[in-house]
C-alpha cells in the first residue's frame, strides 16, 4: 500500500483540527504528523517548523472572516473568525508579533479604512489590529476559564458579554471617515 501525500493545506485543516481539540499548549509536530498518520520528518517538506506552521494555520483563520463593507464590518468578521477556534486569537497574535505569515489581517483593515476616507489607513489599521488581537485574546482566555469552571459563566455568554465592549473599542477607533 502507499503512503498517501499531504500537501499544505491538509497539514494545516490537521493542525487546526488538533487546535479546537487539544490546544495550543498540546500542539505539537508530532501529534499534526500522528493525526495525519506520517513521520514528523514528513512535514518539514512543507513547513519550515512550528512556528511557519503556525503562520499558515494564522494565515487561515484570518481567511475564514468573510468579506465585508466598512472597518467595523471587517473588524466584527475578523473577531469572530479568531474566536471560532480554541487558541484562535493566540496563534494569530503571535503570528503578527513575530511577523511570520501575511499581514492579511492589517491589509482587511487598512483597505476598509482607505475604503472610508481615512487619511492615514495604515496606520488606523495597525491601531485597530493592535485592539483587535489584544481584545480577543483577553476574551478567548476569559472563555477558557469559563469552560474550565474557573471563571463563572459559561464561554458562549462571555463572548456575547463582552461584545458591547469591542464595539465601543470601534466607535472610538473606527468613527465615520468622510469621503
Amino acid at each position: 500500500m502507499r503512503a498517501q501525500r499531504h500537501d499544505l493545506d491538509g497539514i494545516v485543516d490537521a493542525a487546526i483540527g488538533l487546535l479546537d481539540e487539544i490546544g495550543l499548549p498540546d500542539l505539537s509536530m508530532r501529534r499534526v504528523a500522528g493525526a495525519l498518520g506520517v513521520q514528523p520528518s514528513a512535514l518539514y517538506w512543507h513547513v519550515e517548523n512550528k512556528q511557519s506552521l503556525l503562520a499558515a494555520v494564522a494565515d487561515r483563520i484570518v481567511r475564514e472572516a468573510p468579506a465585508a463593507d466598512g472597518v467595523a464590518a471587517t473588524a466584527w468578521a475578523l473577531r469572530d473568525a479568531l474566536l471560532a477556534h480554541r487558541d484562535g486569537a493566540e496563534v494569530v497574535v503571535s503570528t503578527v508579533a513575530l511577523s511570520l505569515g501575511s499581514d492579511a489581517m492589517h491589509g482587511r483593515l487598512r483597505e476598509a479604512y482607505a475604503g472610508e476616507g481615512s487619511e492615514d489607513p495604515d496606520r488606523d489599521a495597525s491601531v485597530l489590529t493592535q485592539f483587535l488581537l489584544g481584545h480577543t485574546s483577553f476574551v478567548q482566555q476569559r472563555m477558557q476559564a469559563a469552560a474550565i469552571g474557573a471563571y463563572d459563566a459559561t464561554p458562549e455568554s462571555v463572548a456575547d458579554a463582552t461584545r458591547a465592549d469591542f464595539q465601543a473599542g470601534l466607535d472610538a477607533l473606527a468613527p465615520r471617515h468622510s469621503s
